[in-house]
């Protein structure tokens, strides 16, 4: 995993990452800074919010099939384990349902246990602990 990765990944956004982001950057003006792709351990997050430990998910239609659903139960396990709260979208949900999935979000920010601290670049913590 790199940071080379991440760039392509960024790169490379479906159409459901880029509407997200552009959702996600209004947020700013709260004080909440979201990153994309970012590397938290073994793993690579859609969207993070380090200040509220929130991370957002935006799942396909290959997130159906059961290795994948396995994969992701161990993944966020991992990320609650380092206490961030796992938000999983749809694709659909996000291209069809903008204002409901706003909503949503506002609602996991709202409920953070960790609302708007100083950001403290705590991912490299995560990066060696897998």
């Amino acid at each position: 995993m790199s940071k080379k990765r991440a760039r392509e990944l960024r790169q490379n956004a479906t159409p459901p990452e880029k509407e997200m982001w552009k959702m996600l950057r209004t947020l700013r003006a709260d004080g909440f800074h979201f990153r994309r792709q970012v590397q938290l351990g073994p793993y690579y997050a859609d969207f993070v919010c380090h200040s509220a430990k929130l991370v957002i998910e935006i799942d396909g239609d290959t997130h159906g099939s059961p290795e994948q659903m396995e994969f992701d139960r161990k993944r966020d396990r991992f990320l609650q384990r380092y206490g961030y709260t796992v938000l999983r979208l749809t694709n659909a949900e996000v291209m069809k349902n903008m204002e409901g999935v706003f909503d949503v979000v506002q609602n996991a920010l709202a409920s953070s246990p960790h609302p708007n601290p100083p950001h403290d670049g705590g991912g490299s913590r995560m990066r060696n602990n897998k």
